[in-house]
């Protein structure tokens, strides 16, 4: 009998089983995805709001999207096109809507991911996709260059202006601002171009 209560007392005494401290990937891999989802995220709102001062950066045009496409290398060209990218916009923003939400922007990027990177799995090409997106900005290289190709090279140098327009620049091509505009009224009583203008006070007190 007493074997026995001291064979129960050890078992009552026994820490419980614990799990194994090895973490199931399946626990892993949801918390990774929401991380990258999140900086995805951050990246899908500041091509949301470029060059749409009214945009909250909630919602993304179709323009917009195929420029994230194409900045964050989504877009290649061969495995994804241009034409790849306005099909799956398309398929996923609401009907008569012009923008996506970011929630639709995912459903977006799983499919061009399976396009993008073939043979992974659903799961690993979203990650992959988030991974081109991470840390990226809008590219502006080119965006505000002037142009001077064939004859818009002849209407920016100013050396070539004849007339009125030739008198609004400088020799170096600088704009003279109001001055080259407008005949400033010269009220000294000479006469326009006279160049002893100013001496006469000097001769009278010699």
């Amino acid at each position: 009998m007493e074997t026995n209560c001291e064979f129960s007392k050890y078992f009552q005494s026994s820490p419980p089983l614990l799990p194994h401290p090895q973490a199931s990937p399946l626990t892993v891999l949801p918390h990774l995805q929401l991380t990258m989802a999140s900086e995805a995220e951050r990246t899908f709102q500041r091509f949301a709001v470029f060059g749409e001062s009214s945009s909250s950066g909630t919602e993304m045009n179709n323009k917009n999207f195929s420029k994230l496409c194409k900045d964050c290398g989504i877009m290649d060209g061969k495995t994804v096109t241009s034409t790849d990218v306005d099909i799956v916009f398309s398929k996923v923003k609401a009907k008569n809507a012009r923008t996506i939400t970011f929630q639709q922007f995912q459903e977006a990027m799983k499919e061009l991911g399976q396009k993008r990177f073939k043979g992974k799995s659903p799961d690993e090409a979203l990650e992959n996709i988030y991974k081109l997106m991470e840390g990226k900005d809008p590219a502006t290289t080119g965006v505000t260059k002037a142009t001077t190709v064939g004859g818009v090279s002849r209407l920016t140098d100013t050396s070539k202006y004849t007339g009125t327009h030739k008198e609004r620049f400088d020799e170096s091509g600088k704009g003279k601002g109001i001055a080259g505009r407008e005949d400033v009224t010269d009220n000294s009583g000479y006469v326009s171009g006279y160049k002893g203008a100013g001496t006469y006070d000097k001769k009278g007190n010699n």
